[in-house]
This record gives structure tokens, C-alpha cells and sequence, in this order.
């Protein structure tokens, strides 16, 4: 036993108990993930010594062991993740903390969010001048004649093309089919809107938003029992999530909480049209439950309290992308596939052979992760409206909504009535929204890799019998479910092993969420969150219609603006997590995408060989159809003026902040 060595190449499971650090500080206490409290997926164990405050929870002394094999190559570690997130955590962030005198101070003006594009932030000078240079060469602008660095931020595509995007309610829309979590949205099935909490202890159950109130919106058009008949009516939902949290985010500095609905009516020509937010705070201190539905107006005092709203809504959006549908279901999980296809799989087997480049360099990634950004005191926490919660959030999201079968694509869609299958319909589903640039591009992905695959399992495995007996192949599916993720073991959902379309489906699956579910959700951030007022990580301050005082009533009357920005980051958190987001949207110079080069052990076998050549032609074409279709001014939700086109679903690209580029493995 004992902690694990830079030189070993052991791969065995822990609970995630190293993310406090209780013996520098019982306020950088945190509960373990993994679990009866908090059900979570498994991580490698380092096997650090425990506490001495509390044993429960890890030392993070020493290393973030990491199997040798998994290591970063040295092209990588000289351009890129590791040097670069480490030189970013270690030094850069730390140099902007000591010049930022005021942690808290907030943007003044709009423009003065503008002027990180323009005039940037001087610091100090920076020690390694030429470590800057290699590893954060967009971020970092030394000039020359001066006494000090520069640190200047390039602009977004997204700001670059229209610097009023953020602004704009159609883009708020487009964003939750084609932005940065496209997984989010769902359709409304049910009416009224209806909590599932308990009651008694978060007030009653029934939403504020009124069948009168939308519509009022969509006035004319049709009633609210004709909109969910026809499949009209959408909705964001962070509601039941994070209305259990509110009271205890509430009690952090610089930071405050609503659980929240978000309503968007389908139009003709498949954009959709945001109709009402509601915020609700649940009973406490004595306090009832408060809860208040904001739409669009044509007043200006209703118009700036729905920006406000939308502020709040996309501080939620942004939490639950980077903690569930970002770090949680590609990240997390696909740790726990690699541990058990080291231990259960030889490096002969078929099967490992197949999936070994999809797990290139993730279990360092995540190292580094654990180390830097979602550690108590880390980016996350210090960044993120859920503040010190925000790990357990992440818990809670996994066991209320996480299982293996709903990460495959098509049945995602399904899950959250954004697609119905239908054998007659391409890709067998028939979309709900038919321009959902995400599904549109993404299913094209699915069905090439499950073409892929298919072709590589039934080649190994062409009868039942070979799967039911591959006792290597039964004990790495038994592991994953069982142990890497032992909090679920008992789910009735989990897929049986049985048949070759058993472990097509499931290897599919896998492959789908190193590949093209993390491109979606990672290399657009910097695109979609570089510019932040489109995607507040915080929200900072409550509504003006939330118990105001007099003084701050007064305030949004006189001064909206100030009041939208004080709600913003702080000018710290917005610099801090707008460097992190731009080293994580970056392709390294060695990045290796899907279906781009054979791996040697493919390229052994002519049938194999053929299939892989296959998959790379259908890769190829992909791009061009993706061309096409942001070619296309009909699909509005991917193309039009100050738009950028949807490319995250591009299966290749050059090294770079790109917004394109499917890698095969989650590798930053």
C-alpha cells in the first residue's frame, strides 16, 4: 500500500477525499465524494497519507500520482496542458491576486470589461520570460520598453463579430441549442410546472409562472395546452437542483443563490423565443418562500430586471456546464473507464487496443484538475456562484441524473424530449427542434463512430458466445459497474453484456463522451465565456425586487448598469477564469484527432484497416457537410449576422483556440 510513486503503473479505485485541505485550514474542509452521503464515481488512488484533523480526507502533499503511463508526452509538456496549467495556476493567477488590491471590486463600467481586450492588465514583471512565451503565448503580451508585463486577452469570435451578442435575448436563446451546454435544455411535458421537493421544507410546489403569463407572451399565436400538444414549449431547469442549496450559498461572502426556470417558445422558423424566468428562494429565517416570474418587456424597469434575471440564469447555466455536463460526464466518469481497462484488459485484448487512444492523458488532466480548480479554495470555488457547495452540487446532479444509458447521444436527446426514435427518420430519431446544431452534427459523429465500432466488435466478436466467455471483457464491464462507480451498482439501467451489439452499444457510448461530447462542451468556452457577461460564473447580488432597502431600490432606478455589474463577477474572478478558459478551449500542437491517424495495432489487420479508412472518409465528409449547413442561411440557430458559425463538432483542426476539432481523448 502506501502512496503511490512517479514510477509506478498501478491503477487501483478511491473516493474523491483529497480535494479539502483541513490541516492548513478546518474552513478548506470538504466532505468526501464517493460514498452513502455523496454518491460519486471513483478516482485513481495516490495513496497519500490521511489528515491529521480529520482522517476521513487526504493529504495533498507531494504529487498528484499519476501512472506513468498516462503521463503527458514531452511535446505536451513543453507547449501545453501540463506546463501550461500548472505555470497558469502556480504563477500567473497568484501574480493577478497580489495586483487585483481589491478582490471584490467590480467593473465600473461596460467598457472597462472591453478594456481587457484593448489595454489589458498590467503586472509585475514575470520571472521565466520565456515560459510565457511557449506556453500562453495568446494570453501573455510583454512589452519590450516598459517596466512592466502586460496581461491582454484576445477577443472572442463571438464579441468580435457582434460586440452586443450578450446583450441580445435571440442569442440568449440560440445559445442552449448551439453554445457551450447544449445539454441542458429540455422540452416541457407537463402543466402547470411542478417541484418535487418536499413542501414543508421548501414551500409550495407549484410554479409562479401562470398559464395567463405565457400566454400573454404568445398572445394570438396559440393557448398554452395547444404549445405542449405541438411540442413548442422548452425549458432550462435548475430548479429542484439547486433550491436545496440556496440558504447555505446564501450564508457565503460575495455570492448568492435562486433556484430557477427559464420557459422558451418554439417559432416557426425553429429559433426559439425566451418567454418567462422565475426565481425562487425557499422559506428560511423566518421568511417565507419568495419567488417572482421576470419576461421581456417594452418598460424600462421591467427590461433591466429581466437582464438581471438572465444574469442569474446563466450564472446557472455556467455552474451546472462546468460541474455536470463538462467535468461530471466526461471527465470524472471516463477515469473510471481508464482504471478499469488497465486492470481487467491486457494490452493485447481487442478491446483495449480499441479504446486506448480515446484515454490519452486524461487521468493527468484530472490530477491537475483536483490540484487547481475544483479543489476547496480552488478556481471553481472561488469563481462559481455555488462557492465552497460546488462539488457537492456536483454529487447531487450525479445522483439524481447520471446513468450509463442516457450518455449515448441518441438516448440523451430522447431523455429529455428533444428527439423520439423513429426507424424511418435519419440517425432513426426524429428531432424535436429539426435545427439543433448540436444533434444535427453530433448524431453525424454517433453514427460514424458506431459504424466504426460496429465494424471492429462483430470482427472480434462475430457470435454471442465469443462476449459471453471473454472472461477479461466480463470483469472489465463488471468493475466499471461495481466498483467504479459502486454508488450505482444496484441501477436496474445498467446495460447487460451479453451480445456483440451489447458491447457495441456500450463501447459506442464511451467513445461518444471522450470525443464528441467533450468537444462540445470544452473547446467553445473561451468563444462562448471569454467575454463573460455572456456567461457570468456568478451571480453576486440578489434582484432589486428581492426585499430591497430604499437606498437600493433607488440605485436601480438611478443606475441600472451598476447595479447589472455589481451582479457580475468581480474584476479577480473575471481575469482569473477568463485565463483558465482560454488555456482549456486550446488544441496542443500533438492534439490527435478522431479517426485522423491509424493506431498500429489497426492498421495489422487488412478487415480492421479497411474499417478505420472508412471511418477517417466519413470524418472527411462530415466536415464538409458541417461547411454546407453554416453555409446555408436557413438554419438560423447556426448562421445569420454577427453569428459565429457552429463548428465544435468538426472533427479536425489546426493547434490553437479554434472552436473546432474533435479530439480522440479528453486530454485538457
Amino acid at each position: 500500500m502506501g502512496e503511490r510513486q512517479r514510477y509506478e503503473r498501478i491503477y487501483d479505485y478511491d473516493v474523491y477525499n483529497d480535494l479539502g485541505e483541513p490541516d492548513k485550514d478546518l474552513g478548506l474542509k470538504r466532505p468526501v465524494l464517493g460514498g452513502k452521503h455523496f454518491p460519486y464515481p471513483r478516482r485513481c488512488r495516490t495513496g497519500r497519507p490521511p489528515c491529521e484533523t480529520d482522517p476521513l480526507s487526504e493529504k495533498r502533499t507531494g504529487h498528484f500520482y499519476v501512472p506513468r503511463d498516462e503521463c503527458f508526452s514531452e511535446i505536451k509538456q513543453l507547449t501545453f496542458s501540463a506546463k501550461t496549467v500548472y505555470s497558469l495556476m502556480h504563477c500567473l493567477i497568484p501574480t493577478v491576486e497580489n495586483t487585483i488590491v481589491d478582490p471584490d471590486m467590480g467593473f465600473p463600467h461596460i467598457n472597462a470589461v472591453d478594456s481587457l481586450f484593448s489595454e489589458g492588465i498590467n503586472l509585475p514583471p514575470l520571472q521565466k520570460q520565456g515560459i510565457w512565451n511557449t506556453v500562453l503565448p495568446r494570453l501573455f503580451k510583454a512589452i519590450s520598453e516598459g517596466s512592466e508585463d502586460v496581461l491582454r486577452f484576445e477577443a472572442p469570435d463571438t464579441m468580435a463579430r457582434d460586440k452586443f451578442f450578450w446583450f441580445r435575448d435571440e442569442e440568449f436563446a440560440r445559445q442552449t441549442l448551439a453554445g457551450l451546454n447544449p445539454y441542458s435544455i429540455r422540452l416541457v411535458t407537463e402543466w402547470p410546472l411542478k417541484s418535487k421537493l418536499d413542501p414543508k421544507i421548501y414551500g409550495p410546489v407549484e410554479s409562479a409562472i401562470t398559464t395567463e403569463m405565457i400566454e400573454q407572451e404568445i398572445v394570438g399565436v396559440m393557448t398554452v395546452e395547444q404549445a405542449i400538444k405541438q411540442k413548442k414549449l422548452f425549458i432550462l431547469d435548475y430548479h429542484d437542483l439547486y433550491l436545496p442549496y440556496v440558504k447555505k450559498v446564501r450564508e457565503l461572502k460575495g455570492t448568492t443563490l435562486y433556484g430557477s426556470r427559464t420557459l422558451f417558445f418554439l417559432n416557426s422558423n425553429d429559433t426559439l423565443r425566451p418567454l418567462a424566468i422565475e426565481l425562487v428562494r425557499p422559506p428560511s429565517d423566518g421568511k417565507p418562500q419568495w419567488k417572482q416570474v421576470y419576461a421581456p418587456s417594452w418598460d424600462s424597469t421591467a427590461c433591466w430586471l429581466w437582464r438581471l434575471a438572465k444574469a442569474h440564469v446563466l450564472a446557472h447555466d455556467a455552474g451546472y456546464h462546468q460541474l455536470v455536463s463538462h467535468w461530471l460526464r466526461t471527465h470524472c466518469v471516463t477515469e473510471t473507464y481508464i482504471i478499469a481497462t488497465n486492470r481487467r484488459l491486457s494490452v493485447m485484448h481487442p478491446i483495449y487496443r480499441l479504446l486506448h487512444p480515446h484515454f490519452r492523458y486524461t487521468i493527468e488532466i484530472n490530477a491537475l484538475a483536483r490540484e487547481s480548480l475544483i479543489n476547496a479554495d480552488g478556481i471553481i470555488e472561488n469563481s462559481f456562484t455555488p462557492g465552497k457547495y460546488s462539488m457537492e452540487l456536483c454529487a447531487i446532479a450525479y445522483d439524481l441524473e447520471w446513468r450509463f444509458d442516457h450518455q449515448a447521444l441518441p438516448a440523451d436527446l430522447v431523455s429529455r424530449g428533444m428527439a423520439e426514435e423513429d426507424p424511418n427518420a435519419p440517425h432513426g430519431l426524429r428531432l424535436t427542434i429539426n435545427d439543433y446544431p448540436f444533434a444535427n452534427d453530433g448524431l453525424l459523429i454517433w453514427d460514424a463512430l458506431k459504424q466504426w465500432v460496429s465494424a471492429y466488435v462483430n470482427h472480434y466478436y462475430p457470435n454471442a458466445s465469443l462476449v459471453e466467455s471473454d472472461e477479461e471483457l466480463q470483469e472489465w464491464w463488471t468493475e466499471i459497474r461495481t466498483v467504479g462507480h459502486a454508488d450505482k451498482k444496484d441501477e436496474p439501467w445498467w446495460p447487460t453484456l451479453r451480445t456483440p451489439q451489447d458491447l457495441i452499444d456500450i463501447i459506442t457510448t464511451i467513445i461518444w463522451v471522450t470525443s464528441g461530447h467533450h468537444a462540445a462542451v470544452n473547446f467553445g468556452q473561451y468563444a462562448y465565456a471569454g467575454y463573460f457577461p455572456n456567461k457570468p460564473t456568478i451571480a453576486r447580488t440578489q434582484m432589486p425586487t428581492e426585499d430591497p432597502s430604499d437606498e437600493e431600490w433607488n440605485l436601480f432606478q438611478k443606475n441600472p448598469e451598476a447595479v447589472l455589474l455589481q451582479c457580475f463577477p468581480s474584476r479577480m474572478q473575471a481575469t482569473k477564469v477568463m485565463a483558465v478558459l482560454d488555456v482549456l478551449s486550446n488544441h496542443s500542437p500533438d492534439e490527435e484527432y478522431l479517426g485522423e491517424k491509424m493506431e498500429p495495432s489497426w492498421g495489422e489487420d487488412p478487415i480492421i484497416k479497411a474499417a478505420f479508412e472508412k471511418l477517417n472518409g466519413k470524418l472527411k465528409e462530415i466536415e464538409g457537410i458541417i461547411d454546407e449547413r453554416n453555409a446555408n442561411g436557413s438554419w438560423k440557430n447556426r448562421s445569420g449576422a454577427g453569428i459565429v458559425p457552429y463548428e465544435l463538432l468538426k472533427p479536425f483542426s489546426e493547434p490553437g483556440v479554434t472552436g473546432k476539432g474533435v479530439p480522440y481523448s479528453i486530454s485538457i
